[in-house]
């Protein structure tokens, strides 16, 4: 069995998906699977992937969720790492990544660049890492770095992701903002690794990136229904999820905020009606005045992630 299983998902990639294989193939570190999810794409990407070593699963699209539930059923690795196709990783980050499996975590952390495919100019985001917490501890540190819920940014043990019944909801937008927070705050150990090893590629035209307003507004409905879920399931536990319902409830205020007129408000209405602003912390002054002003225009504030 192999220590990795590595889950790219595919769809119309055709520019990009050789780069993407290209830096997993040159990875330092060779013990690890990679299993392309086709999930349906019409253009000629499958013709690239069909020139690497990998496992490839082909299915009618469905979107992302289901093709990265579909790579984890069929994962034999220890752990998960899933790899966005158009986005790259360094060639280290395998090896970094065994490095930080000796106290056997669930969840290990690594950092994060951005690249820019117009003028290919690199941000990186270094964070503070940490190491042996627990998933409560980890979350509360992660709401400080400056990518949160993104999949591609965590390696996670295949069998507490299993164990859990883990799974990107179907058909949704921000999938990973309706997983991943529950993901770190069942954690039992949780690492966080300096090295930067994921190339996050900002370019035209993704899923992200799209300015249609009526994807708007399902990126909004769906953010609303993750919202749910998460407090659903962090009410089953007894974990201390004050931070959580913070930072749940806050990107929730911040995403009504890309809404126009009548759609903002009635969603600003229906978060008051559900006591969605009292989730967020006011622990301190600056907290304070931070929620009233929430409270009073989301609009104003939309700059506050915790």
């Amino acid at each position: 069995m192999p220590k990795f299983s590595i889950i790219v998902p595919v769809y119309g990639v055709e520019k990009y998906i050789g780069k993407c294989l290209d830096s997993i193939q040159n990875q330092t570190y060779k013990d690890y699977e990679v299993i392309v999810v086709n999930d349906g794409t019409k253009d000629k990407s499958m013709d690239i992937v069909k020139k690497y070593d990998v496992k490839i699963i082909n299915q009618e699209n469905q979107g992302l969720s289901v093709a990265r539930n579909t790579g984890v059923k069929n994962a034999k690795g220890d752990y998960l790492l899933f790899v966005d196709s158009d986005d790259t990783i360094e060639k280290d980050l395998l090896k970094e990544l065994n490095k930080s499996l000796r106290n056997n975590p669930d969840v290990v952390r690594f950092q994060i660049q951005e690249v820019y495919e117009e003028n290919k100019k690199e941000k990186k985001y270094p964070e503070k890492p940490f190491t042996n917490v627990t998933g409560v501890e980890a979350f509360s540190r992660i709401t400080g770095y400056h990518f949160v819920e993104n999949a591609w940014a965590y390696l996670i043990k295949t069998s507490y992701y299993k164990e859990n019944h883990f799974e990107f909801k179907p058909g949704t937008i921000h999938e990973d903002f309706g997983l991943i927070p529950l993901v770190i705050m069942k954690a039992n150990t949780v690492n966080s690794i300096p090295y930067i090893g994921y190339n996050y590629l900002q370019r035209q035209g993704s899923i992200m990136s799209g300015k249609d307003y009526e994807k708007t507004k399902k990126k909004v409905s769906d953010f609303y229904n993750h919202y749910q879920y998460l407090i659903q399931e962090i009410d089953k536990t007894s974990l201390n999820s004050k931070v959580f319902k913070s930072f749940i409830a806050n990107s929730l205020i911040i995403k009504i905020c890309e809404l126009k007129g009548k759609d903002y408000k009635e969603y600003k209405k229906l978060l008051k009606k559900e006591g969605v602003y009292q989730q967020v912390l006011a622990d301190n002054f600056a907290r304070k005045m931070k929620k009233v002003l929430l409270i009073f225009s989301p609009k104003i504030t939309t700059n506050i992630r915790k």
